[in-house]
């Protein structure tokens, strides 16, 4: 759930991406570059909308040819699979508050794709759900 494909169309100057997987993500750019620098905030966005909507986020799926995989940074795979774990078991966001004895505003930020939350915090709140967070290296 690290990488979710894209594919790219030509608009006049200008090249938009969308995702095969995340029917709300859209993005530009002026080039391919540019637009895959712009994608991880279109997906995060998107993600968004998946939250406020209580609804789980979908796993991606193979890369296709023509397709670019846009690689997500580990908190924002982090706060997926919180949400979805979360999704998954029925647990709400004040259920997760009280598992955690914290406030509703800091379970909002854990999953709130736009703010920067210490991934400890999301590792600690995976584990309440029976998760536990791993982080691989792979070459580039």
């Amino acid at each position: 759930m690290s990488a979710y494909p894209i594919n790219f169309h030509s608009v006049g100057e200008g090249i938009w991406a969308d995702s095969p997987d995340i029917p709300e993500f859209s993005t530009a750019g002026d080039d391919v570059e540019e637009t895959l620098l712009n994608a991880v905030d279109g997906f995060e966005s998107a993600f968004s909308i998946y939250v406020s909507e209580r609804r789980a986020i979908p796993a991606p799926s193979a890369l296709q040819p023509g397709q670019k995989l846009v690689h997500l940074p580990a908190l924002t795979v982090a706060k997926v699979a919180l949400w979805n774990a979360m999704v998954a078991q029925g647990v709400g966001k004040a259920e997760l508050a009280r598992r955690l004895g914290e406030h509703m505003p800091q379970v909002d930020r854990l999953v709130d794709f736009l703010h920067n939350s210490k991934i400890e915090k999301v590792e600690h709140a995976l584990s309440l759900l029976g998760q536990r967070l791993v982080v691989r290296v792979e070459a580039a």
